[in-house]
Parts: C-alpha cells; structure tokens; sequence
C-alpha cells in the first residue's frame, strides 16, 4: 500500500519503507519536482511526517528549481547538439534530422521515433570524438555503449568500456566532447586524481566552462519526454539535511 504525505503548498509527498534504510531521507526529482520520503522498516510515519515539515523549505526550494518537463512531439522545439530547433511533422517512418530541425511522422510513437534518431546522431558523434582522443592518447577504448543514466554523463570501465548518455547529443557540441575527453583520460587514470585532470586538460584545455555547463543545465535535458521516468536526489537527517 502506497502512503503519501500532504504538506500545504507542496506537491503530495510520496512515502516508501526500506529494510535496508538507516535514516529518513526526502528525494526530490531534478527532472519533475516529485518529492519521496524514505523511512526506516520500525520508522513511525508521525515521525516521518514531522521530519518532512522540518523541511518543507528545503523541498519547496527544490520543487521550484527542478525544471518544467517538455515532451518530444510534432509542433514542439527540441534542443539538439545545443540550439532550439523545430519538430515538424514528416514523411516516412522514422525522424530525421534536416540539419536544421526533427521531421518525424505526428503520431502517438512521435517521441520514441525522435529518441531513437538522437541515439544514432549520439552514437555518431560520441564515436567520433573517443576515437580522436583516444588517438591523442595513444590509448585503444574498448565497446562505447550508450544508457539513458541519470547520475553520470559517461563513465569508463577497467577494461576501457566507455558509456556515455545519448542526451549528451542534445547538448552543445563542445559540451559532448568534454564528456569524450574525460571518460577517455580514464583510460590512463582510473581515478580523479591531479594526475587524471592534467590528462584531460592536454586533451581538452577548457573544459571547466562544460562541466559547469552540464551541472547547470544537464537537468533540463534530462527534463525532457520521450517517454516519461523520474529521478532525483535530496538530503537525510542524519548529513544532507539544512541546519
């Protein structure tokens, strides 16, 4: 049975119990506002709820931040490779890029055909810049996968499988080959030490204004539908929560 908690002039707390749980945490959803209490299995739910109003600052500040949800489809703009373009109803079967927006046929698998043409444009892409730094560094990556992940942009594995998120397509160029730059260095450091960020400054000198680029507006992209899922983050009493 799912339990909710409502709060005024906040969105319905939704309330969920774990075993593995040592603390009560709220999560709110960078993507959507959703907000989620998590409690301890014995937690009482009055104590829950008293925790929730200690902090209900804290949530409506983040509910305010978490940016407006947009929904691929015909008639819409959609951010690709950093510019706002236009999605126009069209022809055929699949979306296609013009080069200077989305055509795709208007109908209720819209979304999932614009989803799978940013994969492939993604995957284009994000090949090309792994291979020319990979090159630089005198390194050979392994397989490149790409996820739809809400907690990294990409990430290297220690047999130098590279993963990136497809929505890095949606993203200004510069941004996607930072991303690149970083995971291939990765290849050489398994780490984030001093010695891994000289690497990723000899193959990609600017890349502080990209990082502060996706920690400002990665979760806009991740706001936008294809086909809907949630995501998020907040603090426990016991170290996130404000004094």
């Amino acid at each position: 049975m799912t339990h909710s908690i409502d709060l005024p002039g906040l969105p319905a707390i939704a309330v969920r119990r774990s075993a593995r749980a040592r603390r009560l945490s709220l999560k709110v959803g960078r993507t959507d506002g959703a907000v989620t209490l998590t409690l301890p299995a014995r937690t009482p739910m009055a104590e829950g709820r008293a925790f929730a109003e200690t902090q209900a600052g804290w949530i409506a500040r983040q509910v305010a931040a978490a940016p407006t949800a947009r929904r691929a489809r015909v008639g819409a703009t959609l951010p690709v490779m950093g510019r706002e373009v236009p999605v126009e109803a069209g022809p055929g079967r699949a979306a296609r890029w013009t080069g200077a927006g989305v055509r795709v046929p208007d109908d209720a698998r819209a979304g999932i055909r614009i989803q799978a043409l940013l994969r492939e444009m993604a995957r284009t892409h994000l090949t090309e810049a792994v291979d020319r730094h990979a090159s630089a560094l005198g390194r050979a990556p392994g397989r490149i996968t790409l996820r739809d992940t809400r907690s990294r942009w990409g990430s290297c594995t220690s047999r130098g499988d590279l993963m990136f998120s497809w929505r890095l397509i949606m993203a200004p160029p510069d941004v996607l080959d930072y991303v690149a730059a970083h995971e291939v260095a990765h290849l050489a450091h398994m780490d984030h030490s001093p010695r891994f960020w000289a690497q990723v400054s000899i193959l990609f000198p600017d890349w502080k204004p990209r990082r502060d680029w996706l920690r400002r507006e990665g979760a806009a992209l991740h706001a936008i539908r294809f086909d809907a899922g949630p995501g998020g983050a907040g603090p426990s009493r016991a170290d996130d929560a404000p004094a």
